[in-house]
């Protein structure tokens, strides 16, 4: 079965989003520092994006978690590939995550980083899929609410795939 992908939202979309999340957050925070943690692999693009926008101090951690493996659909079933590197007592702990989708790997992961003693836990995602949504999970700041349509692109992918499109694309299959 092959795949092709239509465009969803430019790059040049994309790219004006990021700039005006970063600008909301970077007030949202003035006169404190944001612990981003970037959700491996596909919020690497979006956070490396986004970190360039916010003007107030920023560090930077990374986790993978794992919910899909060679799937289009959450598997229900989250693992921690990889974990933090630096604790979270006492930070203005910032999410970033690629997209929300069910809810699941979210819901379970801002738990964990809750018990871990931040001041604060918010998440911000590139893309929203509430129709989705199995677990209700608040999202903070959102550049894209989409229709629930397997999308890659900007870090998203299918199969390891696509993530290096510029732009957020949707899969259709032949």
């Amino acid at each position: 079965m092959a795949e092709h992908i239509e465009v969803m939202l430019t790059e040049e979309e994309v790219d004006a989003r990021i700039r005006e999340i970063g600008e909301q957050i970077s007030r949202d925070y003035e006169g404190r520092s944001i612990h981003m943690i970037c959700v491996l692999k596909g919020g690497s693009f979006f956070m490396t994006e986004l970190a360039k926008r916010i003007t107030v101090p920023v560090s930077l951690d990374f986790m993978s978690v794992s919910s899909y493996g060679g799937s289009t659909k959450s598997s229900g079933v989250v693992k921690i590939v990889k974990d933090l590197d630096e604790p979270l007592e006492g930070k203005n702990v910032l999410v970033v995550e690629d997209i929300v989708d069910s809810g699941r790997t979210l819901s379970y992961l801002l738990d964990m980083l809750w018990d871990r003693g931040p001041e604060d836990v918010k998440l911000c995602t590139l893309l929203d899929k509430p129709d989705r949504r199995v677990i209700d999970v608040n999202v903070d700041y959102t550049c894209f609410r989409i229709p629930d349509e397997f999308v890659v692109g900007y870090g998203l992918d299918y199969a390891q795939k696509y993530r290096n499109l510029p732009y957020i694309g949707v899969v259709r299959f032949d």
